[in-house]
């Protein structure tokens, strides 16, 4: 993938993980959510060593 959307995604999966850590600490998640957001996080360490992979 090219840098630039290597970068994209990566804003996209912080501002996705900031958003239900949000929630997580005013209402709680469930399962399911947790689930997904640990996924997003594995997501974004993978991008991020991408990301200084390629430069």
């Amino acid at each position: 993938m090219s840098q630039a959307i290597l970068e994209r995604r990566s804003e996209l999966l912080k501002r996705n993980i900031q958003q239900m850590l949000i929630q997580d600490n005013q209402y709680g998640i469930s399962r399911q959510e947790n689930l997904f957001l640990n996924q997003m996080i594995k997501e974004l360490h993978q991008t991020s060593h991408e990301i200084n992979a390629g430069e």
